[in-house]
């Protein structure tokens, strides 16, 4: 796949279409708006200062378009929110399907935590680049112009006043929306530094008694605490301050203008005279343009953050996925060279992780039907070689077969009914009891799951459930040695020709033991089965000794 997350963006805004004509209408709708009522207010005092009387129609223009203000923006901020869904949706989609196409190693290196950030947090940033950023920042953009705009035309002098101010305006709202930032997340750092100092002088009690460190540990609490305050205190100054900065801006320059437009100075008049009318349109209109000064500072905090986000989603996109090889393989029962003779066929495999080597021209062959235990000590490479079997990982050198394939050209639709897997421990899906052991595949029949279950011993335990293989499946549903005949009876259940056991029994006690080793006997029979053990006698059959590269017998 070749997805990064302006292209899914795109994609998703072009899936939706009318959604984002809506917000582009609704938005400029909104801005224009807008700019009409305090236009209509001022000739609506115009009007009653000269004494003539005023038709109603000017007062239902007025309240009509101060309505379609306001409705423009709600339409504005709900097509936002459902065009922000759409994109986090496709955005999360593509990224869960790029995690299902990881290779081993990349899957191996993904740190849950980091994974998870990327899927939530970097997510929810790149949908407020839409939401709260760029479309916001355009909007109140275009409206400080189209504000200076229309005051140029009705006080050309409070215009100039406005474009020399505006830039101070929105350093100083910047600089406090930093500060006030940077002091939160001191505040989130040392409220996070207590609140782990607490569980930790819980588990040190005993400790923290016999070493005398009580005052101590108070004075490392009451430290994190106060800086807590102290972050606080900051961000509390800079909230503080920034309002009555603003407000008192706002009135000095409204007198400022107020003062030189009733000067009697005739060229100060030819920049700021005004009629008391268009005076209270000036009024309403510098009120108007400190708000989305304040707004493209944060807007701008979110888009940097956003891009951050980009980033790190794209990062993960680029990971290297797994190579499908013979996905249109006209004849899927073709055999390669891997010769007729074995089933199983490892020749000549090398393989390490990074720079620890595992295998070394490592070679070993299954007969069809032929039962083969692996032996060794941890790290020997006995789950490495499952790894290899199924696919998971490819040799740097060397040949793996399966019946005549390269194990790694085996497709997914086919990997079932190549081999069966049964792990240590059993991994439960969503879903009934019948999904356990079918997977959702839904060329296996009820019936194939019944005959799975038969075979591993379960089905008398299932059918004793009030609703059978339809029972909701639970962790509390079954005991420990049940979990692992269930995981035998999902192995079996697409009839594959070859097993592999990894450490089965490795968690069971004796009696549980010996009931999963009866049935594993019957899910064997007519199968060739490579299994995983630390122990000689854990199964019968040929055994590879990979600790000392050796067979016994």
């Amino acid at each position: 796949m070749n997805k990064n997350v302006l292209r899914i963006i795109f994609s998703s805004v072009k899936k939706q279409k009318l959604v984002f004509v809506g917000i582009i209408i609704a938005l400029t709708g909104a801005i224009v708006f807008a700019l009409v009522p305090p236009l209509i207010l001022a000739r609506i005092i115009d009007i009653i200062t000269a004494g003539n009387s005023l038709p109603m129609l000017f007062i239902l223009v007025y309240f009509g378009f101060t309505v379609l203000t306001g409705l423009s923006e709600s339409i504005r901020e709900g097509l936002l929110t459902v065009l922000g869904q759409r994109i986090t949706h496709s955005l999360r989609s593509a990224m869960m399907d790029k995690y299902t196409h990881l290779t081993a190693d990349c899957l191996t290196n993904q740190e849950p935590g980091a994974v998870v950030s990327r899927f939530v947090g970097d997510v929810d940033t790149v949908e407020n680049l839409f939401t709260s950023g760029i479309i916001s920042m355009f909007a109140d953009a275009f409206k400080i112009i189209s504000i200076l705009v229309v005051v140029g035309i009705k006080n050309t002098g409070l215009a100039i006043v406005l474009v020399i101010l505006l830039p101070f305006i929105f350093w100083f709202t910047r600089m406090v929306q930093k500060n006030m930032l940077k002091a939160q997340i001191d505040n989130r750092q040392a409220v996070s530094r207590a609140s782990g100092h607490v569980p930790e002088t819980l588990h040190n009690i005993r400790t923290i008694h016999n070493c005398g460190a009580e005052k101590y540990m108070t004075r490392k609490y009451n430290y994190y605490i106060e800086d807590s305050y102290k972050a606080m205190e900051k961000t509390n100054f800079y909230d503080a301050v920034y309002s009555p900065v603003i407000l008192i801006l706002n009135a000095l320059v409204v007198a400022v203008v107020m003062l030189l437009s009733a000067s009697g100075n005739v060229r100060i008049l030819s920049l700021f005279g005004m009629s008391a009318g268009t005076a209270v349109a000036v009024i309403n209109y510098i009120s108007q343009i400190f708000s989305p000064i304040e707004s493209l500072g944060m807007e701008i905090q979110t888009i940097q953050s956003a891009i951050a986000g980009v980033h790190r989603i794209d990062d993960f996109l680029s990971l290297d996925e797994l190579d499908i090889i013979g996905q249109e393989t006209d004849n899927p029962e073709k055999k390669s060279d891997g010769g007729d003779d074995f089933y199983v066929d490892f020749r000549n495999v090398t393989f390490a992780y990074e720079s620890q080597q595992v295998l070394n021209n490592f070679s070993f062959h299954v007969k069809k039907g032929e039962q083969v235990t692996l032996l060794g000590r941890t790290g020997s490479g006995k789950s490495t070689i499952f790894k290899l079997l199924l696919g998971i990982y490819k040799p740097q050198t060397g040949q793996i077969y399966i019946d005549g394939r390269r194990a790694d050209s085996i497709t997914d639709s086919e990997r079932r009914r190549t081999f069966g897997y049964v792990e240590q421990s059993f991994h439960m899906v969503p879903g009934t009891v019948e999904d356990q052991i079918a997977l959702y595949d839904k060329s296996i029949s009820l019936e194939d799951v019944r005959e799975a279950a038969k075979l591993a011993g379960i089905d008398k335990t299932i059918m004793k459930f009030e609703n059978g293989y339809d029972t909701p499946c639970s962790q509390e549903l079954f005991s420990q040695g049940q979990w692992q005949l269930l995981s035998i009876a999902r192995a079996v259940a697409a009839k594959p020709k070859l097993l592999l056991l990894d450490e089965i029994t490795a968690n069971l006690d004796v009696q549980t033991e010996e009931c999963v080793m009866q049935a594993m006997k019957r899910a064997s029979a007519d199968r060739t089965v490579i299994s995983i053990s630390h122990r000689i006698n854990a199964q019968t059959g040929r055994i590879i000794n990979l600790s000392k590269n050796e067979e016994m017998f």
